[in-house]
């Protein structure tokens, strides 16, 4: 599979991510920090399952979380991506990431969901974008807000047996071009 940048930012590319990724991320799919709005780190199953998730997303979708590294060195900083998700019977683009708790609080989340965002509306030519953001993770919610998206609405998914209420951020297309130089 190819290394290429799918969307890349002043200091990290996307690519797509592969099965020789897999231990690298066990780093955040098996941290219970990085996992609190999944419920709980992933055992080795679940990972597995998340990687291949990936992979025929990308064949079937042609979108997925990708690998996210940093430029000059390349080394692995998380995932990060448009997924497509069912929301209140919508089809809908969403902007998704999760980093390695060791690269929290360096900007890198919002800078790659504003590039995902970008790449969504340029290359995907989605109509709107969105995050889907469980209410407890308002580190989250402060990148889609960050990133130009705004609450719309609360609504409930049901995983692992509970139900999570979530809160749902969108942008259009025409809220997006509005947007201009200053955010993109």
């Amino acid at each position: 599979m190819s290394r290429s940048p799918l969307f890349e930012t002043e200091r990290l590319y996307a690519s797509l991510l592969t099965p020789e990724d897999r231990p690298l991320m066990c780093e955040q799919l098996q941290d219970p920090q990085v996992m609190y709005a999944y419920e709980g780190a992933f055992d080795d199953a679940m990972v597995d399952a998340w990687l291949m998730k990936m992979l025929r997303r990308y064949e079937e979708e042609g979108c997925a979380l990708y690998a996210l590294r940093r430029k000059g060195d390349g080394v692995f900083v998380g995932q990060c991506g448009i997924t497509l998700q069912q929301v209140e019977g919508r089809v809908l683009h969403e902007v998704g990431y999760l980093l390695s708790k060791r690269f929290w609080h360096q900007d890198y989340a919002t800078e790659a969901a504003r590039a995902a965002r970008d790449f969504a509306f340029e290359s995907l030519n989605a109509p709107l974008v969105c995050a889907t953001i469980r209410v407890s993770n308002t580190a989250s919610e402060k990148v889609a807000l960050r990133i130009g998206l705004k609450e719309e609405l609360t609504f409930v998914k049901h995983y692992r047996g509970l139900v999570m209420p979530h809160k749902l951020y969108t942008l259009s297309r025409e809220e997006w071009l509005s947007l201009g130089s200053l955010s993109r």
